[in-house]
């Protein structure tokens, strides 16, 4: 599979991936621990068949020091006993809002009141951005057909 458009030599195209890595520097400076944040990025792109993101946010886990046990239960992380309490409440997040269309009523209350169990305001802020940012670029590889299985754990660190 090639992809559509080769997004690393399009004139102009650090304007936008410069936007990006903005967005997701301020959820990386938010708190949240990196292993927490690559769990949500894995579930987001699972969920959204993002094949490209699922292998980089594998591989930047194992990376982060994540258990390969523990990623591979993302999937079923409601019947997994692997996940703190935080975590769940992160999974969750990610899960409702990530299937909005299909999953309503999205984000509940339920879910809400264990993030901020968990999470201060910054850090509620910064897990909805990431999930809003990991949907978008999930959809942009998605639509590109950016092939997967090539990515080295640290690749796009800046």
């Amino acid at each position: 599979m090639d992809a559509r458009l080769n997004l690393f030599k399009i004139p102009g195209i650090g304007t936008f991936t410069q936007h990006l890595h903005g967005m997701n520097k301020a959820v990386t400076d938010a708190g949240i621990p990196e292993t927490t944040q690559e769990l949500v990025r894995l579930r987001v792109s699972q969920i959204n068949g993002c094949g490209f993101c699922t292998d980089m946010h594998f591989k930047d886990a194992v990376a982060a020091g994540e258990d390969a046990v523990r990623l591979n239960m993302v999937a079923v992380w409601r019947e997994a006993t692997v996940f703190t309490p935080a975590e769940r409440a992160a999974l969750a997040l990610a899960e409702g809002g990530t299937r909005i269309a299909d999953n309503a009523p999205g984000v509940t209350d339920e879910t809400w009141a264990a993030v901020v169990e968990h999470y201060d305001e910054k850090q509620q802020f910064a897990l909805i951005l990431l999930v809003s940012l990991m949907n978008t670029v999930n959809r942009m590889n998605a639509i590109n057909r950016t092939p997967a299985g090539s990515y080295v754990a640290g690749q796009f660190a800046h």
